[in-house]
């Protein structure tokens, strides 16, 4: 803030004439002593400040733009009738069978026992590690999932009291939206609810892959660890433990292959060796 400040209290401001206050010339002091000339220089300036006129980059305006979509949609949505038409299926039949689809789709949660079993902690494969804490997150997430839409069911059937949290899944389920109470657990997304559901489900499926097949994949998709650093971590341990080198010595080289389809496969070359990730997407600026 002070830093700001000082950009309209120091002595240039009374001394040198039209002082700028941006760059971009259109903010200046004006050298008028008249109250007509000072409103009509407020006048001419744009209606829309531009971000550097509040000390911010002028990419402040593209997360601006972003925020404003993203309220007016919400707004929108909000403004949907809760009943439907004489005849057609209510919102809470309607949010009922949604739940219930969600449940169906929704695999059962990782047994940690069976996972522990299978992928012991090793010193020359830290990639159990991480695909242990992997699933830890995923139970946690999809025990606030179905929980939610179970007592959603039980609250709209009137078994249990219809709560604040309830109600908020209600209205997001509704107009197709993730509730905030499992974006609280989740990983990050941006995804509708449809969208994020077949991801998650999608995700899950992988780890269960490569928990059945008792080996890490070939290609993994990187997109789909909950926690990525973890598995970056793991790479790196597993190659500097195995030719015995400081991992802070070591950094990440990149080869982009063709035509990879990411799957998750039963084989692999050993702890220590390259990793490929897939998933990754670019987008062009």
């Amino acid at each position: 803030s002070h830093a700001i400040l000082s950009m309209y209290i120091n002595s240039s401001a009374t001394e040198q004439e039209r002082y700028p206050i941006t760059d971009c010339g259109e903010y200046y002091v004006p050298d008028c002593s008249a109250q007509e000339d000072f409103l009509n220089y407020i006048r001419s300036l744009p209606m829309l400040a531009k971000p550097n006129v509040f000390g911010l980059h002028e990419n402040a305006d593209i997360t601006k733009d972003q925020q404003e979509t993203q309220n007016l949609f919400t707004n929108i949505l909000l403004t949907l009738p809760a009943q439907s038409s004489s005849g057609a299926v209510s919102a809470e039949e309607s949010v009922c069978n949604l739940a219930k689809t969600i449940l169906d789709q929704l695999p059962p949660q990782f047994d940690l026992l069976d996972v522990n079993e299978k992928f012991p902690i090793l010193y020359e494969d830290s990639m159990n590690t991480c695909l242990r804490q992997e699933v830890i997150r995923y139970n946690k997430l999809t025990e606030v999932v179905k929980s939610s839409l179970q007592n959603l069911m039980k609250a709209v059937k009137g078994l249990v009291v219809m709560n604040g949290d309830l109600e908020e899944v209600f209205s997001c389920l509704n107009i197709g939206k993730v509730p905030a109470s499992w974006l609280n657990s989740s990983y990050p997304s941006l995804k509708p609810l449809g969208s994020y559901i077949a991801d998650l489900v999608q995700r899950l499926e992988g780890f269960y892959t490569w928990i059945n097949s008792g080996l890490a994949p070939v290609v993994f998709w990187i997109s789909g660890f909950y926690f990525t650093q973890s598995f970056l971590t793991a790479a790196s341990q597993n190659y500097a433990r195995k030719y015995k080198i400081p991992i802070d010595l070591l950094g990440f080289q990149f080869q982009v292959m063709d035509s990879w389809r990411v799957r998750w496969e039963s084989r692999r070359t050993g702890p220590g060796e390259r990793a490929v990730p897939g998933g990754l997407s670019v987008e062009r600026c």
